[in-house]
């Protein structure tokens, strides 16, 4: 997942970023409310993680704001403030889900995974990524003006990437969405295909797209771009 944290206890934001982290997530921080919702503006996220209490900007106007603005990115607001009157101020702000400190880190992300799922998914059918240009319908892939042909898990896996494009896509994310494993097989079928894909998308041209983050995942993306991730 892509997720924005928006906590300006900078202790608390250490140990909850280098978890997510650690599960594969690509993770920003913002340390208020202001500094979040330019974040939100600028880049793309599954995913924005609110604290209530902050200076500058407390995160129910920063969400009230983003949501006046026509941002549909779930929001879990993560905070102290626990009754009934909060909770119903963090709905009305435009939150999607509220979790309380001191929380489970297994609650926080499971609640993050099912606001990703009821994301309506892209119903896109011709998806596009520099020069490369897949048509769904027709399960056609081109780059330039050159047919590349896959074989079936390959155009599910390039599918899944450009669907994601410019995000780090973990392994856990692909035996999940692409191979339908809930689980991490030991396996190196993840690596042989994104070794054949990669050879067919990019060995014939000057720019690679299909790119491996060691420890991280893989991400389909400008080689200009990278930086950014």
């Amino acid at each position: 997942m892509r997720l924005l944290l928006v906590e300006d206890d900078h202790k608390a934001a250490d140990l909850l970023v280098d978890r997510l982290r650690g599960d594969g997530d690509d993770v920003a921080h913002a340390e208020n409310g202001e500094i979040g919702l330019a974040q939100a503006k600028q880049s793309e996220f599954d995913v924005l993680i609110v604290d209530r209490m902050m200076p500058e900007m407390d995160g129910l106007t920063m969400v009230h704001q983003l949501r006046q603005q026509g941002a549909d990115t779930p929001v879990l607001f993560l905070t102290a403030l626990d009754s009934v009157e909060d909770r119903v101020a963090g709905f009305e702000a435009g939150g999607d889900d509220y979790l309380v400190k001191p929380f489970a880190y297994e609650e926080l992300r499971a609640r993050l995974e099912a606001l990703v799922r009821r994301k309506q998914p892209s119903q896109e059918t011709t998806l596009k990524l520099a020069d490369l240009t897949m048509d769904v319908i027709a399960r056609r892939v081109t780059r330039g003006a050159q047919d590349i042909a896959l074989q079936a898990r390959e155009f599910s896996l390039l599918e899944y990437l450009l669907r994601h494009k410019g995000q780090v896509v973990t392994r856990s994310m692909l035996l999940e969405n692409v191979w339908h494993y809930n689980f991490d097989t030991q396996t190196n079928v993840i690596d042989v295909h994104i070794s054949r894909l990669r050879n067919k998308l990019d060995k014939e041209f000057d720019a690679p797209l299909l790119h491996t983050l060691r420890g991280r995942g893989f991400v389909l993306q400008s080689a200009d771009k990278l930086g950014d991730l």
